[in-house]
């Protein structure tokens, strides 16, 4: 089976791809300085087919090393934290992700030129159609509405146009994919949080599902919510991403292509709030909304085409709403009760 490198693979999305990886036979190198989180451990992690690297994405060197023998690369290293990331890091996710990117790129084309690597897949975000006037969001539509206004959705663009402009120069093969609000287990609080307050209830993470819950969780009665809560998501399992990912990576028909990866499914955040508050208080007890100044880059529809990967690849997300707030409602009262969120 194809060798992998696995860059940021301490991370949510990452935890949740080795684990695809592993399972289909996969030998796994990871890499990561554990920035975000510090040191975590993974069920994975003596795995005989897994082997874990402390360092920096952003050395091109130590990249170049580990890629010497791998045939993929999934490029997955980045600054990344909820909304509240995006305001409170506005150079840092810009600067750090672009160093990443460019010494991503300069080992991934030695290794392709030199030795045996054969693609890059690199994971880019839903927040490439941040400026969007049209839904449900086409790939290549990227191109053709206004960038990113957030710094970190201008990155994420940036991403893949380093995957094109490396293809277009030196003939590195490349996929992108864009994951569309992942949502897991696995996620804790991030070394340079900070906490918002929202009610009587602080938070540290600013994604939607896990502040949500939280607020739940701790007696949070209205509920606050950002915004009127019309806003649409498409919450994605990480399990079913992180398969998206690898059949990418793998499938033929992936090649010098871009997916968006998602579910079908739209979801309001007044209806995840609902679904949320069923889960947890039952039927009887009445849900009341309190609406919140929310942030200046909360996109109102982020609404994924997902034809084209169903089409080429065979992907569908198939975990639905209901069955995901099963696995991380019971995930997230275990952490908020042990200090982890």
């Amino acid at each position: 089976m194809p060798k992998v490198l696995v860059s940021g693979s301490a991370g949510f999305i990452g935890g949740y791809l080795v684990e695809e990886l592993l399972s289909r036979g996969h030998e796994v190198v990871g890499i990561d300085n554990y920035s975000k989180y510090g040191r975590v451990s993974r069920g994975y992690d003596r795995h005989p087919s897994y082997r874990f690297v402390e360092g920096d994405a952003r050395d091109t060197d130590l990249l170049s090393e580990l890629l010497t023998d791998c045939d993929h690369f999934i490029a997955g290293a980045a600054m990344i934290g909820g909304i509240s990331y995006f305001h409170r890091y506005a150079y840092d996710l810009l600067a750090t992700n672009e160093r990443i990117m460019a010494s991503s790129c300069d080992a991934a084309i030695r290794a392709h030129r030199e030795g045996r690597l054969r693609k890059v897949t690199y994971l880019s975000s839903s927040m490439v159609f941040e400026s969007t006037d049209r839904w449900p969001s086409q790939e290549g539509d990227e191109r053709r509405v206004p960038p990113p206004v957030s710094s970190y959705g201008f990155q994420k663009l940036a991403v893949e146009y380093y995957a094109r402009a490396a293809h277009q120069q030196y003939g590195l093969p490349y996929t992108i994919v864009r994951p569309f609000n992942c949502v897991g287990i696995g996620e804790t609080r991030a070394l340079g949080h900070h906490d918002v307050h929202s009610g009587n209830v602080k938070l540290a993470m600013s994604h939607v599902v896990p502040d949500l819950v939280q607020k739940v969780l701790k007696g949070q009665d209205p509920l606050h919510v950002l915004g009127d809560g019309r806003q649409v998501r498409h919450y994605t399992y990480g399990a079913d991403l992180a398969r998206g990912i690898v059949v990418a990576m793998e499938h033929p028909a992936a090649l010098n292509e871009d997916f968006n990866l998602s579910t079908a499914e739209s979801t309001t955040v007044a209806e995840l709030a609902e679904a949320i508050w069923r889960k947890v208080k039952g039927p009887s007890v009445p849900l009341r909304l309190v609406h919140d100044t929310p942030f200046a880059h909360d996109v109102q529809l982020r609404v994924p085409d997902v034809g084209k990967a169903a089409k080429l690849l065979g992907f569908t997300a198939t975990t639905s709403l209901d069955e995901m707030l099963d696995v991380v409602i019971p995930w997230i009262a275990t952490a908020v009760r042990d200090g982890r969120i």
